[in-house]
């Protein structure tokens, strides 16, 4: 059981990094994901009854999906298998399997597998689970930091039930840093320090729900801190900082600064200024903010503020957004970069965000309209009595594909909402509208007529 060894000497305890040595041991010490493992959720009642289908764990790093596990090893009076599919092949699998095949059949104790980073196994690798846990040898329990969806082949994600482990909250991460300190045993508790208010919610906001990373943070700066006679170490802010590296966010993620920042970022690529573009870009990135907001932002710039006059724009946008959710992070701040650069520096229309406003307004303060009889759809035998789609002429007849036929409500017959710009590829759309509305009267061409149903 490599992930938990268990009856470690003193010495060898401690000289584990903090976030091993304060994993829970019981489910009160385990902070977090209460929607999972509170009192009398349904989780914490089948580890705790010994009854337990395959899981699988989904969540972000730090999470707790780990500790879910080493629980379900402290309570089970199932053997316990533990490995990590970054390091584990097929061989060894089935070395385990059938160790627990002749486990169940003369001792009738059943074996749980544990498998980390399940979604590292291939689609081959992770077929050889399914038998085995078809027919009861193993119980399995899968922990995946990616979409199981994805990565999870379908008959294996049909045979497990699916837990989503939430990232933890700033003060979930400062509860675990509290434990932390007092700890005599596991923790900290012995070095008498006290973290600044300020160090703390450093600590908390850099990690990004991940208590690995604020609990291994805080040990170096625990031990960087200078010895003090007769009072508590103090870790001071600075010296946070420089055990990760990273300097105090200008901004609360959650406060005033985030929605400033955002906005100097959407201003900055609307003036076309590609250096402020990226200079907010990577203020909010260092701050911790989640990156995937910043591409929907960056999605919804493509489509209000550049619009038609560079269709590419909302392609490069969507493009990044995928690319940051294949790749993650911190790669996947060069395609949020590529896309900020190309959006600041491409030509800006928001004429078709305008025309969605403009229709949006008579929509909501006009009268529902009829539909115009040619325009309905004359799919069934009283439809067509009824006129629908009489007198309606195919586009595709008329020479350049292209008829001044009435297509909005009477009331609205002369209402213009899209007005394209002479920028980039509007200007030949421009050119395309003026020179279709100066044709008033084209012949139709000899070609027979559109079908009857729309």
């Amino acid at each position: 059981m490599e992930l938990f060894e268990y009856g470690l000497s003193q010495q060898s305890v401690h000289n584990m990094p903090l976030a091993a040595r304060m994993r829970p041991r019981t489910f009160d010490e385990f902070i977090g994901q209460t929607h999972l493992v509170g009192k009398d959720r349904v989780l914490r009642r089948v580890i705790e009854s010994d009854h337990i289908p395959s899981l699988l764990f989904w969540g972000p790093p730090g999470s707790g999906k780990t500790t879910l596990a080493q629980l379900i090893a402290s309570v089970t009076k199932c053997h316990f298998e533990a490995l990590s599919a970054v390091t584990t092949g097929v061989a060894e699998l089935r070395t385990i399997i059938q160790a627990a095949r002749e486990r169940l059949a003369f001792y009738g104790q059943q074996t749980i597998l544990f498998l980390d980073e399940i979604h590292r196994f291939n689609k081959s690798q992770q077929d050889v689970l399914l038998p085995h846990i078809e027919n009861g040898t193993i119980r399995f329990i899968g922990a995946t930091t990616e979409n199981p969806g994805f990565e999870i082949v379908a008959p294996l994600l049909s045979r497990s039930r699916v837990f989503v482990l939430h990232q933890l909250d700033e003060k979930e991460i400062n509860l675990i840093l509290a434990q932390a300190l007092i700890d005599r045993e596991r923790g900290l508790g012995k070095l008498n320090l006290e973290l600044t208010a300020e160090a703390t919610a450093h600590l908390a906001n850099i990690a990004d729900g991940d208590a690995r990373t604020a609990l291994n943070a805080l040990e170096i700066a625990a031990y960087a801190t200078g010895l003090a006679s007769n009072k508590p170490r103090v870790i001071s802010l600075e010296t946070v900082e420089d055990a990760m590296q990273r300097r105090m966010p200008l901004y609360d993620k959650k406060g005033d600064g985030h929605y400033d920042t955002i906005s100097a970022f959407i201003k900055s690529v609307r003036g076309s200024d590609p250096n402020a573009a990226v200079y907010w870009l990577s203020r909010m990135l260092e701050a911790g903010e989640d990156p995937m907001f910043i591409a929907r932002r960056i999605i919804i710039l493509a489509a209000e503020d550049i619009g038609l006059a560079d269709p590419g724009a909302l392609s490069i946008a969507t493009s990044a957004q995928q690319a940051l959710h294949v790749i993650g992070m911190p790669e996947g701040a060069i395609p949020l970069a590529e896309a900020a650069v190309y959006l600041a520096t491409a030509p800006k229309s928001n004429a078709a965000y305008l025309a969605l406003r403009t229709a949006q307004e008579d929509v909501r303060n006009t009268i529902n309209e009829p539909i115009p009889k040619h325009l309905r759809n004359p799919v069934t035998r009283l439809s067509r009595q009824l006129g629908h789609g009489k007198g309606y002429r195919y586009p595709h007849n008329f020479p350049g594909h292209f008829d001044t036929a009435q297509y909005l409500p009477d009331l609205l017959k002369d209402r213009q909402y899209y007005k394209p710009t002479d920028l980039g590829y509007e200007r030949e759309i421009a050119e395309r509208m003026k020179k279709w509305r100066g044709n008033h009267s084209p012949p139709p061409r000899n070609e027979p007529p559109q079908p009857p149903s729309s």
